[in-house]
């Protein structure tokens, strides 16, 4: 029998903030395309949490991914962009590329 050991939240934000992977060009990604932003499925928190949400264009799902979520969201959470699915340190990878069209804000 397999045992799953548990991450440790900080580990897994250092992953994602990790400065190696900020810049880098995220190929064939269409920003324009639909998106929906879904939700981590076991995320027990007394926060508020987020809910599904569809938007017009990935570029406004990622800003939304990134600026307005708390940082604990976006780790369970996935992004699906022409039916291809963007974890966390996906999503924080096309904020940060180079080809991101919006004006970035700052993170939440």
């Amino acid at each position: 029998m397999t045992t799953i050991q548990r991450i440790h939240p900080l580990f897994i934000w250092k992953m994602i903030n990790d400065k190696r992977i900020r810049g880098q060009p995220m190929i064939g990604f269409d920003y324009s395309a639909e998106a929906e932003l879904f939700p981590t499925r076991d995320w027990k928190s007394r926060r508020q949490s987020f809910g599904y949400r569809r938007f017009a264009h990935a570029a406004d799902a990622v800003r939304f991914a990134i600026e307005e979520l708390p940082p604990e969201f976006l780790l369970g959470a996935h992004l699906e962009v022409d039916e291809k699915r963007y974890n966390g340190q996906e999503i924080r990878r096309l904020y940060e590329s180079m080809d991101y069209p919006l004006v970035r804000r700052g993170a939440a």
